[in-house]
């Protein structure tokens, strides 16, 4: 037997020996440490990040168009215009309407207080709203389904010039498709979290591929099967989005957290985070990572080993 064959035997047998002494954990071969290693781990790490917050936005602005479509569509607001010496017994007659309006609740006339309170937003706590030509008005809740905006809308026209129904419709659908489309945004924004996580991971088990090429030739010499080679890579590269993500998700989590809450943000912020069950759902981004990282550089790993045979 010439030494060469020898050699090549010796070889097989040593592998099989370390496929028996390992459990078939071929992972040693690829490099543990250098910049394939630290690019899956941050590309992993940063992109988990970016995922709480884009999930965090989705599922707010979700939460935002609910409350602005049910809160807005639960009342009314009749604006009574009137000289101020009329103005009073204008309202109280629009009031009378209102309360035998068919699926309308106990029609509610505004203080000057709750008015001012309104207007404080934009003219200041100090505003003398006694001095304004403010209308007075009303607000009318909607207990059924019976209620009738366009019939009460014409009967006010009718029975009391200076009466004007606002349902909120005009600036609520275009709030309500905001929200919708920022929700839409978010959810596209984690779609392109993961193709490029996959990407990113998918140059790197490439580039760890080359740089491991005369190991491959090695282990192919000796009997290593590439379904074997590339399952050593999978192991590898999947345990490194798992860890990079998990690091990043806990990272953005406490991000999250430390958001200012929609009462200390005075309602600008609309609670952007993560409520009840909501908190668990940024659980999940390590094992979709995890599961992105598998099947990215199995088909990396299959592809480039059929592409150098």
């Amino acid at each position: 037997m010439r030494r060469t064959e020898f050699r090549a035997l010796n070889l097989r047998a040593l592998w099989q020996g370390l496929l028996r002494r390992d459990g078939d954990k071929g992972d040693r071969i690829v490099p543990p440490t250098g910049y394939t290693a630290q690019l899956t781990l941050f590309s992993a790490g940063a992109m988990a990040f970016l995922a709480v917050f884009a999930l965090a936005l989705a599922l707010a602005t979700g939460r935002l168009a609910d409350r602005w479509s049910s809160q807005l569509a639960q009342s009314v607001t009749v604006r009574v215009s009137a000289p101020a010496s009329e103005q009073q017994a204008r309202a109280q007659a629009v009031v009378q309407i209102l309360q035998a309006t068919p699926g309308a609740g106990t029609p509610r006339l505004l203080s000057n207080e709750a008015v001012a309170e309104l207007l404080a937003p934009w003219f200041g706590p100090d505003m003398p709203v006694d001095a304004l030509p403010v209308p007075a008005l009303i607000d009318l809740p909607i207990t059924g389904a019976e209620f009738d905006a366009e019939g009460l809308r014409l009967r006010l026209e009718a029975e009391a010039p200076g009466a004007v129904l606002d349902d909120h419709t005009e600036w609520r659908r275009p709030l309500v498709s905001a929200a919708n489309r920022l929700r839409v945004l978010g959810v596209i924004s984690l779609l392109l979290i993961v193709a490029a996580s996959a990407s990113m991971i998918t140059l790197a088990a490439k580039a760890a591929l080359a740089a491991n090429g005369q190991v491959i030739r090695v282990l192919r010499l000796i009997g290593a099967r590439d379904i074997t080679i590339a399952t050593a890579f999978v192991r590898r590269f999947t345990q490194r989005a798992a860890i990079g993500a998990g690091v990043g998700t806990l990272i953005g989590m406490g991000a999250v957290a430390l958001l200012p809450g929609m009462d200390a943000a005075g309602g600008f912020l609309t609670g952007l985070g993560f409520q009840g069950w909501g908190w668990l759902l940024p659980l999940l981004i390590p094992i979709v990572a995890a599961a992105v990282g598998f099947f990215a550089t199995r088909w990396a790993a299959l592809n480039m080993l059929e592409a150098v045979r």
